[in-house]
C-alpha cells in the first residue's frame, strides 16, 4: 500500500510540476510593425528635377514578399508610368526601398500628337527610400534620393533628394 501512496504523490507531483507556470508558455510578445500594405506619403522636395513639384504625394503597396509599387499624384505631368521595386528591413522599423519609373518628354512638334507620336521614353530614374515606422505601424518618416539616367543608361542630370511622411491606408 506504501507503494501506491509514492505512485500517487510521483504522479501528483508530476502533473502539478507540468502545470506549473514556469512551464506554462511565455506570453507572446506583439509582431513588430511592417512596412507590408498600402501607404500614402506627402513629399518635401529639396532639390532636383521635382523641386517644382508642389504637393508630390505617393502611393504604395509593400508586399509580403519584398516587391513594392508607387504611383504619384504628378504620374500625368509628363506621362509616367508607377515605379516598381523591392524593399527590405535593414533593422527594427527601418527599411530601404529601391524603385525604378521611366521618365518621359513631349513632344517636340504638335504634329507628332497628330501622327499618333507622343511622349516618348527618355530614360528611367531610380528612387531610394530609407524609411522608418512608428512605434504602431500607422505612419512612417522618410528620406529619398532619386537619380536620372539617359536612354542610354548613363546619368542624366535632374536628380535630387525629398523626405516624406507617410500614414497606412486603413478602412
Amino acid at each position: 500500500m506504501r507503494v501506491n501512496h509514492l505512485m500517487t504523490a510521483a504522479a501528483t507531483a508530476f502533473a502539478i510540476a507540468g502545470c506549473s507556470p514556469a512551464n506554462a508558455p511565455a506570453p507572446s510578445s506583439p509582431p513588430a510593425p511592417t512596412l507590408t500594405g498600402a501607404w500614402r506619403s506627402r513629399l518635401t522636395v529639396r532639390d532636383g528635377a521635382w523641386a517644382s513639384m508642389h504637393g508630390l504625394e505617393f502611393l504604395y503597396a509593400f508586399n509580403a514578399g519584398g516587391t513594392m509599387t508607387e504611383s504619384s499624384n504628378f504620374d500625368e505631368a509628363a506621362p509616367v508610368p508607377p515605379a516598381y521595386g523591392i524593399w527590405k528591413e535593414t533593422a527594427p522599423s527601418t527599411f530601404v526601398a529601391k524603385y525604378v519609373y521611366y521618365n518621359t518628354q513631349p513632344p517636340k512638334h504638335e504634329q507628332e500628337l497628330l501622327g499618333g507620336g507622343g511622349w516618348t521614353p527618355t530614360g528611367p530614374g531610380v528612387i531610394t527610400e530609407t524609411i522608418t515606422l512608428s512605434a504602431d505601424g500607422q505612419s512612417f518618416r522618410s528620406t529619398i534620393e532619386y537619380q536620372m539616367f539617359d536612354s542610354a543608361g548613363k546619368p542624366a542630370p535632374g536628380g535630387g533628394h525629398a523626405a516624406g511622411s507617410g500614414t497606412r491606408i486603413q478602412f
